[in-house]
């Protein structure tokens, strides 16, 4: 992967979001999940997901649709399932305590499940799954989203978010299998990076009012119509998510979704499996599952320049280059970064840490 402009090394990227967190009023350990998560997530080459977020972030603070200081706390507990009110803070710190909690739990039961409601934004869906299957658990995570992008098969009114569902399992040897994905065709990171790019998106992404492909990156960010994945397959997966996310958790539903007092209530969901109890032992399941993928990397390729590969290889690939490289920092980042540092009384460190690509 061919890096240009300048890079910030990942321990002052994760600083810069601390800083920047903390300044806002969150606790410090609350600030510190946030900014790995986010952190991560730019490492791993998903930026819609990562810092480029916290200009979002800031703006739901300032209009009251995000508690910088939330009262996170157990409402439900069950011995292997639990519910979280995450108190309207950001979704990363609760994501991760219903992590710890499913992953705990796996491994006393078998099998875990954690709610979450009353949330917002969570970051990358792949990363809580990945935390799952990096201790010897297959992990799912799901969650609705703040707002609306995906129109039902058919319409022509968004009714439900990109609802991410990640899946993740242990592999032996090596990183485990990580598929990290929206419901809809393209994630609305896709539609940002077009309209940096200043290029149109293809036809199947997205709609205009009138049901035509809407082509322009711009506009179908202004009004969001996202075309579900495979049709109404996406559109049931999305569905499926929203059910896991919102329904079972008692999170505001995004098709029914009001907000007149700026609270977004955003639902997540976190399972975790042990495969220690149905192969007997974790090591049996890791194994097969490294020989089942590497079969698959074994496919005879198209091209050969682009050899096959599986799902999370693209983003452990980035991530070992960023880690080593440094993470990119666009231009326009930058400058979002440097306003927001300003505004919140902060150094903006990676002015001085940039490293010339």
């Amino acid at each position: 992967m061919t890096q240009t402009g300048p890079t910030i090394p990942a321990a002052i990227w994760r600083r810069q979001a601390a800083d920047i967190l903390s300044a806002w009023g969150l606790e410090p350990d609350h600030a510190a999940t946030t900014a790995d998560v986010l952190t991560e997530a730019d490492l791993m080459g998903i930026e819609s997901h990562g810092l480029a977020m916290l200009a979002l972030y800031e703006r739901q603070i300032a209009e009251g649709g995000a508690n910088p200081r939330p009262d996170i706390r157990i409402v439900h507990d069950h011995a292997a399932v639990a519910l979280i009110d995450a108190d309207g803070g950001f979704g990363q710190a609760p994501s991760m305590m219903a992590v710890d909690m499913a992953g705990e739990r796996a491994e006393k039961f078998g099998i875990s499940a954690v709610a979450i409601r009353n949330s917002n934004h969570y970051g990358a869906a792949g990363i809580y799954a990945r935390r799952l299957a990096e201790r010897g658990l297959i992990g799912v995570s799901t969650s609705s989203v703040w707002r609306s992008a995906i129109v039902p098969t058919g319409g022509l009114d968004p009714k439900l978010g990109t609802n991410p569902l990640a899946f993740a399992a242990p592999c032996a040897g090596q990183r485990p299998f990580l598929l990290d994905m929206a419901t809809s065709t393209a994630a609305i990171g896709k539609l940002k990076l077009a309209e940096r790019a200043e290029k149109p998106i293809p036809a199947g992404w997205a709609l205009d009012r009138q049901g035509a492909p809407q082509l322009d990156p711009s506009a179908a960010l202004l009004d969001t119509l996202l075309v579900p994945l495979g049709g109404h397959k996406g559109y049931g997966l999305a569905t499926m998510v929203e059910i896991l996310s919102s329904t079972l958790s008692g999170a505001a539903m995004t098709p029914l979704r009001g907000t007149p007092d700026g609270h977004h209530d955003v639902g997540h969901f976190v399972m975790a499996i042990d495969p220690a109890l149905m192969r007997g032992s974790r090591a049996a399941f890791a194994d097969d599952m490294a020989r089942m993928v590497d079969a698959l990397r074994a496919t005879p390729a198209r091209d050969g320049n682009a050899p096959v590969m599986v799902a999370g290889d693209p983003e452990y690939r980035c991530e070992d280059e960023r880690k080593a490289r440094g993470i990119p920092l666009p231009g326009k980042l930058a400058r979002q970064l440097g306003d927001i540092c300003a505004r919140a009384g902060v150094a903006f460190r990676m002015e001085e840490e940039a490293v010339p690509g």
